[in-house]
């Protein structure tokens, strides 16, 4: 049989983070082509984390900067290595490069790690976006260091590209995925516009991008809404929610906290409009990807829409001006007739720009050509990769192996 081995930064939450529940998308579409798949990681489960042995999946606990996870792997012997995230692949790719010789090895970007930390940047010091940050040298050298990445944007596939100069056959393209079958089931059971009412904004309130988007839309886009609409609140969900979002929580100004929302579909088909202001980050939105399978429209910015949608066809609107955003929101709020013909284009957006069955397909291809090095098998051989390779040999396991003999030394 074959094995694939997921390195996982934190076990999957598909019910907190996009990134939780686009692993979930990727494990399956390798238990479709019959690989018995092992996760591992490093970190404590949270209450939130998925009980991946529920789902016929091998669940591991590995120790940080420990020598058994080289006993480990080398006993398991997978066919493909799948870091997720680019410092997993530095804490664990030298481990696994001396161990298992013949395996592939896959990076799952989940988003552009370097392109989101570049705009933060930009966005704190008021500064034109520098790409070109310590986490690209990271990002970019394990992307170079392995045979195939998972790009999750269009915009950033563009960017590694044009800007980078990585080589097409290093990279591949798949966004989150829809499965019709699935969307179908829970069409009957969706609220019309009349049963609808508020607006809500969801996300994992620990991830920056989201507790921004927050006191943005609290300081300058809520009061001129309230204003316009005084009887209609927005509720803020999402997990991990501390003391600091808690406090932004306001009855007379129509601004609910309302904490974890177990089911986010289920959630957002209740409400009428999704608010998504996001002023900086990178990669594609679980809300709005959720958001058109329970056919709510989404106010967004431009950074919230980018790499979601194909040939200009919003699935809602997209303005960064605050009162601008502000007085579109409430139009959309207000016209049955414009939301309900967004609504009903949800279906016909997610076969555009998400289809599970070939993008599947596509990946899946990728990886049997690698493993009969139809992709340019000079690659393999490169000088550049082998010189990246040997640097994080010379940094990350040695300092691995220091840490190691240290905490041995501290215990004795």
């Amino acid at each position: 049989m074959k094995k694939l081995l997921v390195i996982g930064k934190n076990w999957p939450e598909p019910n907190t983070t996009a990134a939780g529940y686009r692993m979930l998308q990727l494990l399956r579409i390798f238990q479709e082509d019959a690989y018995q798949i092992h996760f591992s990681c490093a970190a404590t489960k949270s209450e939130f984390s998925e009980d991946l042995k529920s789902l016929q999946i091998i669940e591991k606990s590995l120790l940080l900067n420990d020598s058994s996870f080289d006993d480990y792997v080398k006993e398991l012997q997978p066919d493909i290595i799948l870091y997720d995230r680019f410092m997993t692949e530095e804490q664990y790719g030298w481990r696994c490069r001396e161990q298992v010789t013949k395996a592939i090895h896959i990076l799952d970007t989940e988003d552009l790690h370097l392109l989101r930390k570049a705009r933060e940047e930009a966005f704190k010091k008021k500064e034109q976006v520098n790409v070109y940050n310590e986490t690209a040298m990271r990002e970019i050298a394990a992307i170079y260091r392995c045979d195939l990445s998972i790009i999750i944007s269009k915009v950033e596939m563009d960017l590694l590209k044009q800007i980078f100069q990585v080589p097409d056959a290093k990279l591949i393209y798949v966004p989150f995925l829809f499965q019709a079958s699935l969307y179908q089931k829970n069409q009957k059971s969706l609220p019309s516009y009349q049963e609808r009412k508020h607006f809500i904004m969801i996300g994992n309130s620990l991830h920056r991008p989201n507790y921004d988007a927050i006191l943005h839309m609290k300081k300058d886009i809520w009061p001129s809404i309230r204003k316009q609409l005084p009887g209609v609140e927005i509720h803020i969900y999402g997990a991990y929610q501390k003391e600091k979002i808690n406090q932004l929580h306001n009855k007379e100004q129509g601004f609910i906290i309302k904490g974890f929302a177990l089911n986010a579909m289920d959630t957002l088909k209740q409400y009428r409009i999704l608010m998504a202001p996001l002023r900086f980050g990178a990669g594609l939105k679980g809300k709005i990807f959720d958001a058109m399978q329970s056919c709510t429209p989404v106010a967004m910015s431009s950074i919230a829409s980018e790499g979601m949608f194909n040939d200009g066809k919003l699935y809602g609107f997209e303005e960064n001006d605050p009162i601008d955003y502000a007085n579109k929101s409430v139009e959309l709020y207000s016209s049955k007739s414009e939301w309900n013909h967004i609504s009903g284009t949800n279906e016909e957006v997610l076969k555009d720009n998400y289809e599970y069955t070939a993008f599947a397909k596509a990946f899946l291809d990728r990886v049997v050509s690698i493993n009969n090095q139809d992709l340019s098998i000079e690659l393999k051989d490169d000088f550049f990769i082998k010189m990246l390779n040997y640097h994080s040999n010379n940094k990350y396991k040695y300092l691995s192996k220091w840490i190691e003999l240290k905490e041995q030394l501290s215990k004795s």
